[in-house]
């Protein structure tokens, strides 16, 4: 491990806290049974500094890669569901288009028909949209971010 090496930190911090523990237990045998309280007291708050330094190290270091994540974020690709969450929707959507076209073309005609088509294209766009948020941003937008 290197000097600039952050586990260097933790190990050095781990040597002086075992360091302080071992002068606390000598002082104790110094002076006797009458100064225990004072000092496990005094070596708590070590510990308890310790532990808030590796605390506020590791949020430090968290909310750090929240913000690289949140930056490279806009850059990358959505992840796409699976395969029926792509495709299911509108599977069934097409299979339920055709009892929809009969019951339309019988009732109402070429116009009920249209409709009825136009009903499904819209709920497919919507779903696609919906699982593609970027879908509508246009084709020029996406060119420049690459």
């Amino acid at each position: 491990m290197s000097a600039s090496d952050p586990r260097d930190v933790g190990l050095k911090q781990d040597m002086d806290l075992r360091k302080d523990l071992d002068a606390t237990v000598q002082t104790r045998r110094e002076l006797g049974e009458e100064y225990d309280s004072a000092l496990v007291d005094s070596f708590l708050e070590r510990v308890e500094q310790r532990i808030d330094d590796i605390t506020d190290r590791r949020v430090r270091r968290h909310l750090a890669e929240q913000q690289m994540a949140a930056a490279r974020g806009s850059r990358r690709p959505k992840d796409v569901g699976s395969w029926a969450e792509r495709y299911g929707f509108a599977l069934i959507t097409l299979v339920l288009a055709i009892p929809l076209s009969a019951i339309a073309g019988t009732f109402a005609g070429i116009t009920g028909m249209v409709a009825g088509w136009l009903g499904i294209v819209g709920v497919n766009a919507v779903q696609a949209v919906r699982l593609n948020p970027g879908l509508l941003a246009g084709r020029g937008r996406s060119a420049q971010d690459d």
